[in-house]
């Protein structure tokens, strides 16, 4: 019966997340001052040392983040002519959105596509996206980043997964007059193909399984060097003859401190929502995430740095073990066309070791072509023992 075979479907369908679900109850400022130490003095102090990192990470504790949190409510009550009232409401909507949903709880959800990487780009880098900018992907991982765009591009890519699944995703974006940056993208999932069998396992044929999202998004400036993203998704997932649905939106700020090194610092919401129809009346939550993450350039190094915290509204035994679910990507300029990426997600590593060795898990690279109008980029992930998954994605500048 095709019934007993949603089983077979769930577990393929784990694939694609690769990690476990937990629960952690709040984020405060202690949470950020705690993060960075561990991430920068426990794991690569290497680099905290030779990019003097340290007073980066000094500066967003102490300085830039409570600036930043005193900004958004005195602008939220004080409109100004770059800042409208409505601005100011959005701030202090968004500013609510991360306070009450780093407490949500984040049972067993369904659509765990949606917390795949998508572009090549993002995957050598190890999806630390979420304070990247000028990229039409960032729909996907914080909308915010559409606002600092400077022309309208589109990308689609497709990449093979374990087994026979097969996935992809189209994104575009342009500005549109009085509105900002207006963004849409699709990402789909095809689970391949299953054999339908009786309560006795004879077989009756055979079905198909697949998940898909369409995503309609916009950003803009909230005030010079802040900006604000929103998304909304419908998600369609189905199984045989059996359909299931849902709504969700994306929220997202990002605040990027100019100069000959630039910093920026973002912030997002992805997947809060419902499911419409659920799968034979059981109704499951969506993958509801919460990331923070900065991006800087160290100088004299053609290189952007970007570090990424995923899950921050998951629960976890103690605070410094919350902080082991992070990523670090970074992205070289060789030349004017020819760039390199890596990338290392520890939580990936954690979940995929075996035994006593986890290989190459958790560690990805890539690069990437950049020509006038087009690019072309390609990524690599390891799976460690388990395989390694290859995308590739063509950009277009319009």
């Amino acid at each position: 019966m095709v019934a007993n075979s949603f089983s077979v479907i769930r577990e393929r369908r784990e694939w694609t997340s690769l990690t476990k679900l937990k629960h952690y109850p709040g984020l405060g400022y202690l949470a950020f001052e705690n993060l960075f130490c561990y991430i920068f003095t426990e794991y690569i102090p290497a680099t905290y040392h030779s990019v003097r990192i340290g007073p980066f990470v000094y500066f967003f504790v102490n300085v830039a983040l409570p600036k930043l949190v005193n900004n958004n409510c005195e602008i939220a009550m004080t409109p100004t002519r770059s800042s409208p009232r409505r601005g100011g409401a959005l701030k202090l909507t968004l500013a609510f959105l991360l306070i009450t949903c780093s407490s949500a709880e984040a049972q067993n959800s369904t659509y765990n596509f949606l917390r795949n990487d998508v572009s090549a780009r993002s995957a050598a880098m190890a999806g630390s996206f979420v304070s990247m900018r000028n990229d039409v992907n960032a729909i996907f991982y914080n909308p915010a980043g559409l606002a600092t765009m400077t022309q309208s591009q589109a990308s689609f890519g497709y990449f093979k997964h374990l087994l026979d699944i097969n996935a992809g995703y189209a994104s575009y974006a342009q500005e549109l007059s009085g509105i900002g940056m207006v963004g849409f993208g699709v990402n789909y999932v095809n689970y391949g193909t299953f054999d339908e069998t009786d309560a006795l396992a004879n077989k009756l044929g055979t079905f198909g399984a697949g998940d898909i999202a369409l995503s309609v998004g916009f950003a803009g400036e909230l005030e010079e060097n802040l900006s604000y993203g929103v998304t909304g998704k419908f998600i369609y997932s189905s199984i045989a003859d059996a359909r299931s649905s849902a709504i969700a939106a994306d929220f997202g700020i990002l605040y990027v401190i100019q100069g000959a090194n630039p910093i920026s610092m973002g912030a997002s919401v992805l997947n809060l929502g419902t499911q419409l129809n659920p799968y034979i009346d059981t109704r499951e939550n969506l993958p509801l995430e919460i990331k923070i993450g900065a991006t800087i350039k160290p100088e004299h190094l053609p290189l952007l740095l970007s570090v990424n915290v995923h899950r921050l509204n998951d629960a976890q035994e103690d605070l410094i073990t919350h902080f082991r679910a992070f990523s670090v990507g970074g992205e070289f300029t060789l030349n004017k066309e020819l760039r390199f990426r890596f990338g290392f997600d520890n939580e990936r590593r954690r979940d995929l070791k075996l035994g006593t060795s986890s290989g190459l898990a958790g560690f990805s690279f890539g690069g990437g072509l950049v020509l006038e109008t087009l690019r072309f980029d390609y990524g690599y992930t390891s799976l460690g023992k388990i395989g390694s998954l290859n995308r590739v994605t063509v950009g277009m500048v319009l």
